[in-house]
């Protein structure tokens, strides 16, 4: 049995009432409308309901620091050449040709220039251990951790020595000290590449040592006289500390 229903009048905004039966019967047989969404308009006109709201996108201005793109004029750029940098060597504060005079005045012991290690560095001292490291790693000996601590230590030792013997007087600094020390181990540099051609277990290598001990004893005793202006009166207590570093860097190479 059908169900009725009754249905409101529309009511339009002109103020119409639409002819709208008041009851309605569904049939069974009718079929079912399909849902359809309802179309957009082409061209919708604002709602009188609903407060209309502009949006003016056009006069926002832009921001001060991106207001303009740079401009950049061929007058104003400079390019450096190539040719206009300093050398690698100079800018890391390496002088080959300053290293090259200390090395030939540590090569003459009875005439040390003094005048020339006033100017302290480490980049000579540095090769002079590596090279003396290479020499030992080709005797099958791997020392350079070895080396490089005992040079520490070494000048170290001499810096407090020195300054407790000076005194007030004492113008050694460590930094001066190590490239002394350094410098001055050219000799045994030199006695660990001839060891290599000399046997171990005879008395030349041991007369050979002594020699070169000697060698890095004289002239770092100088040169640390020398630079530091003061020590002259204690010149026998600091010459047999530097016998006494020598000594052991001798005891490498021999041992």
């Amino acid at each position: 049995m059908a169900r009725e229903f009754n249905v409101p009048p529309v009511i339009f905004p002109s103020g119409g009432i639409a002819n709208v039966p008041h009851q309605r019967r569904t049939s069974a047989s009718a079929p079912t409308p399909s849902f359809q969404p309802p179309r957009p308009l082409s061209n919708p006109g604002p709602s009188p309901n609903l407060p209309f709201m502009s949006f003016d996108f056009g006069a926002a201005q832009p921001s001060s620091s991106f207001s303009a793109a740079p401009v950049f004029s061929s007058n104003t750029i400079s390019y450096s050449s190539f040719d206009e940098e300093p050398p690698l060597l100079e800018e890391l504060g390496i002088n080959t040709r300053q290293i090259w005079r200390k090395t030939v005045s540590i090569l003459n012991p009875f005439r040390v220039s003094a005048n020339l290690h006033e100017d302290a560095d480490l980049s000579g001292p540095f090769l002079f251990l590596m090279a003396f490291g290479l020499f030992q790693l080709l005797a099958g000996k791997f020392h350079f951790g070895i080396i490089l601590g005992w040079v520490t230590v070494a000048a170290l030792f001499i810096y407090v020595v020195f300054n407790m013997l000076a005194g007030r007087n004492g113008n050694l600094d460590l930094y001066r000290c190590l490239s002394l020390v350094g410098y001055c181990i050219l000799p045994m540099v030199i006695f660990s590449a001839i060891s290599l051609f000399v046997p171990r277990d005879g008395f030349v290598i041991f007369a050979m040592g002594a020699v070169f001990v000697l060698w890095s004893t004289r002239v770092c005793t100088l040169l640390l006289v020398e630079v530091a202006s003061c020590g002259v009166e204690h010149r026998g207590l600091i010459a047999y500390a530097c016998w006494l570093v020598y000594m052991l860097f001798s005891l490498l190479v021999i041992f």
